[in-house]
């Protein structure tokens, strides 16, 4: 099976003893409130979701990652994973602290040795992982919302709850055992943060001619207002799964983060995490978590093919627009198909989102029927 990045898998899960020791620590010592998705931060950390991080990041790693998409020992990371407070003396070098969500301030998610608070350059770092200054793009503005200064240091997980779609929350160590289980050595990484169209069903099945399994996994987290709620994506690909999917090829996974919209930085990061779930490949498609018209459509591609030898996970690209052709009879691009205009179905996000907010079904050659009926279940399924 494929070796995690930087070629050991994290694991600062405390059980059993371990674990009830930390939580009778925990009543006397100082608690650090962060954003829910710091606290997933935390809870991946110790997973082994963002190895080979062991914790927050320092200042020489967020230096070496910001300036180089490198850790200090040469291995590939491109977006700082990392926790920021508004007062520099909230948290002192050399302590140990106890970090809650905002959502649930009385429970304790982890213990964190604190080993530096430094000041970073929100501009300079903003400007390296988005490729932009414009307070615009969302990952931008999230920057600049942040605290001025970074707390640095490990963590060990005490809180391993696995939130709301449990069942489909296996975590990097579980997920290589079911694919070792299953007799899977090539698993291929489906990223996304919609709810599946048909052309990505034609996608997956065609990359599934050519890996053993595929692997869906939706981001679970923090989105930008517009894109589909956590809940939908999920069960829209229930139904497509359930209906029109081997089982014995295919298994559904969330990866529970919050997107960044970094475009081809965060491409790269989305394959270190596959590679660390045990994918062998991932696919990186047009304009790979892109927003807006910041980044170049081929952009992320270009990026993965570069590094793919050094990060060993592999990338499947797809390259050109899509669509179904009414004369071929089959989901087409503009690199495979001369027909245009009125015989070809358009996969447009837009033209999709404005037929479910209407109730109208697309044609089932667009999505299939049980996919709408489904996101048709939700009152709202859009991020407001």
């Amino acid at each position: 099976m494929i070796a995690a990045h930087g070629g050991k898998l994290v694991d600062r899960t405390l059980v059993g003893e371990a674990r009830e020791q930390a939580m009778m620590r925990a009543a006397g010592l100082p608690r650090l409130v962060v954003a829910d998705e710091i606290a997933g931060d935390a809870r991946n950390i110790a997973r082994g979701v963002f190895s080979p991080l062991e914790g927050f990041v320092t200042s020489d790693e967020f230096k070496g990652i910001v300036d180089d998409e490198r850790l200090a020992d040469g291995t590939i990371f491109t977006i700082p994973i990392f926790l920021t407070v508004e007062d520099p003396a909230a948290v002192q070098a050399g302590q140990e602290v106890i970090l809650t969500a905002e959502s649930d301030r009385d429970r304790p998610v982890a213990l964190m040795a604190v080993h530096e608070v430094f000041e970073w350059d929100k501009a300079a770092a903003a400007e390296s992982v988005f490729g932009t200054g414009d307070l615009a793009h969302p990952g931008v503005a999230g920057y600049h919302a942040r605290g001025d200064y970074a707390v640095a240091g490990t963590v060990d997980l005490i809180d391993n709850d696995r939130g709301p779609f449990a069942a489909h929350n296996l975590f990097p160590a579980e997920t290589r055992e079911v694919f070792g289980e299953r007799g899977w050595r090539t698993v291929c990484a489906f990223q996304t943060r919609n709810v599946p169209h048909a052309g990505h069903e034609d996608l997956q099945k065609t990359v599934l001619g050519l890996v053993d399994a595929l692997m869906i996994q939706p981001v679970i987290g923090k989105k930008k207002p517009g894109d589909y709620r956590d809940e939908v994506i999920l069960a829209a690909y229930e139904a497509l799964i359930g209906g029109y999917f081997h089982p014995d090829h295919v298994f559904l996974n969330i990866l529970p983060t919050e997107m960044r919209y970094a475009g081809p930085k965060e491409a790269i990061l989305h394959g270190i995490m596959r590679k660390n779930y045990g994918c062998t490949h991932i696919i990186i498609g047009r304009d790979h978590a892109g927003v807006g018209d910041y980044y170049g459509e081929e952009e992320a591609i270009e990026k993965f093919e570069a590094m793919a030898d050094e990060l060993e996970i592999q990338p499947i690209t797809i390259r050109g627009d899509f669509w179904y052709c009414c004369t071929c009879g089959r989901v087409a691009s503009n690199r495979t198909c001369p027909h245009e205009g009125e015989t070809c179905l358009s996969f447009s996000g837009t033209e999709l989102r404005e037929m479910i907010r209407s109730g109208t079904p697309p044609r089932p050659e667009v999505m299939r029927t049980e996919v709408f009926e489904t996101i048709q279940r939700f009152d709202e399924p859009f991020v407001s």
